[in-house]
């Protein structure tokens, strides 16, 4: 794939210039925000958010797509933070991005197939609501001035848009934040702005290497961190690669992605900032202004820093109603409001599985958590539905000598229990012959259960023939079958 695809690039110029400014406004006091919960300076998280988004813009694999500093990520440094410091955050910076480069090589991204459709929906709707909920202490004891503001921003972020000519060439998050900044100026409320989240850096970012000792103690500080914080900034980054591919009805290269965040992350190490990866709302902020190609993704790194060092006094103006009102629209936006209606329609299974991924990743703000909740869930529906795809008829073949079983289904873990409890071993028979030809052994577990078919069979004096047995499963069957060695039998059987 090439570097500078003309397509990749400038087939959308003025939807990604107009989307970049929006999401680099939106990025600072997100970037300052979570550099406050991470326990550090706010120009780390802004120096992050900079770095990430210009390099992913050249090595990621989903066009469009926003990566900076994060919250899910932010949550799991506070700990390391603050018992080693800023350095170590840096070091495990660094040696996330390594980790993130190899799980793409190894294309760990294939993984992102065991993740079902009600997992992603679940993760969608628990990132909106923390969107929200991260929204709330900027609307609690404050004055009505910032009510006022936020309804204001809201009513123009949804109306702006139906003004003829004007209203569909601007994006209107962006008008949002200019009016009400020339609001706040004019009239000179008291109510907090971007400069009261922290102070603003004055300089760029330069080239850092870690002060920490290269030894064996400090990997160990940073090992189990930075695996953390790869497994979430991989997580999160490929179910956003994944919304927006829903978004945009374009695919992505998942495993370029992987790749691409590992190099954003160590660039982001080198240069003072934090780890991070793709922002769901950020993402859906750029789509929704007109964003498509990488062009939205390098402008809004690129504008997010020159604004900071070069433009701080009046990005500092910004009114945090403005943005909090932008947020707002990007949880309504985010949030599946068609997965309520789909609760009537989708088997209890599948509401469980959404509903358990949105409860326990809104519980734990912890994105890894939630997804694994979900997966799990999902995979235990998955193999209960399956396991219950058994039947098992039986045909008298020669009045009491001789009977016909014939297995049709799937016989693995969840079902060998069923398997073996269809056999009549008492009944006093010559010969018993089990037809397979329908039935597909998956596991050692079904395995065994023939095992225990065959002996117990013969054990009551029977002859046991198994026919029509797959290639799969005859290769399954023939490796750990032990029905045809005594010794083993015995010690199946318990024997000694």
């Amino acid at each position: 794939m090439a570097l500078f695809s003309k397509h990749e690039w400038f087939s959308n110029i003025k939807g990604d210039t107009l989307s970049g400014l929006v999401v680099a406004l939106a990025l600072i006091p997100e970037a300052i925000a979570f550099s406050i919960i991470a326990g550090v300076d706010p120009k780390v998280g802004l120096y992050a958010s900079f770095c990430i988004a210009v390099i992913i813009a050249f090595t990621g694999g989903r066009p469009g797509m926003i990566s900076a500093a994060t919250g899910a990520m932010a949550l799991l440094m506070v700990t390391l933070v603050r018992e080693h410091g800023l350095e170590y955050l840096l070091a495990a910076t660094l040696l996330t991005g390594v980790f993130q480069i190899i799980a793409g090589y190894l294309k760990l991204a294939e993984l992102m197939r065991f993740v079902s459709r009600s997992v992603v929906t679940g993760f969608v709707n628990a990132l909106a609501i923390l969107i929200f909920m991260a929204q709330l202490p900027e609307l609690t004891d404050v004055t009505w001035h910032v009510y006022a503001m936020t309804a204001a921003g809201l009513g123009i972020i949804y109306l702006f848009p139906y003004l003829p000519v004007i209203g569909k060439s601007l994006p209107s998050p962006l008008v949002c934040i200019v009016v009400l900044t020339i609001v706040y100026m004019v009239s000179g409320m008291d109510i907090r702005t971007v400069g009261d989240m922290g102070e603003l850096p004055d300089t760029l970012p330069v080239f850092l290497w870690p002060s920490v000792p290269l030894n064996l103690e400090t990997l160990m500080i940073i090992l189990p961190y930075a695996l953390m914080l790869c497994v979430v900034g991989l997580l999160e980054s490929m179910m956003t690669a994944t919304i927006v591919d829903d978004l945009t009805d374009t695919p992505s290269d998942k495993n370029r992605e992987c790749k691409g965040q590992g190099m954003a992350n160590i660039g982001a190490g080198l240069m003072g900032g934090m780890a991070g990866c793709a922002m769901i709302g950020q993402s859906v902020i750029n789509i929704k202004s007109g964003g498509r190609t990488r062009l939205s993704t390098l402008i809004a790194g690129v504008v997010l820093l020159l604004m900071v060092v070069f433009l701080a006094d009046w990005v500092s103006q910004i009114p945090m109603a403005a943005l909090v009102a932008v947020m707002i629209m990007v949880s309504i936006g985010t949030f599946s409001w068609a997965s309520i209606r789909d609760l009537k329609k989708h088997p209890l299974s599948t509401n469980i599985v959404m509903l358990a991924t949105v409860a326990v990743t809104v519980g734990t703000h912890n994105l890894a958590i939630g997804v694994f909740v979900g997966v799990l869930l999902a995979a235990l529906f998955f193999a209960n539905k399956v396991g219950n795809i058994l039947y098992i008829g039986s045909t008298e073949t020669e009045a009491g000598n001789r009977r016909e079983y014939q297995v049709v289904g799937q016989v693995f873990f969840a079902s060998s229990e069923r398997f073996m409890a269809a056999f009549d071993f008492k009944e006093s028979l010559e010969r018993v012959i089990i037809d397979l030809s329908k039935a597909h052994f998956w596991d050692v577990t079904a395995v065994q259960a023939l095992d225990r078919v065959v002996i117990k069979f013969r054990r009551e004096g029977t002859e046991v023939e198994l026919v029509g047995l797959s290639e799969a499963s005859a290769t399954v069957v023939d490796r750990y079958a032990v029905h045809n060695n005594p010794e083993a039998v015995e010690k199946l059987m318990g024997g000694h």
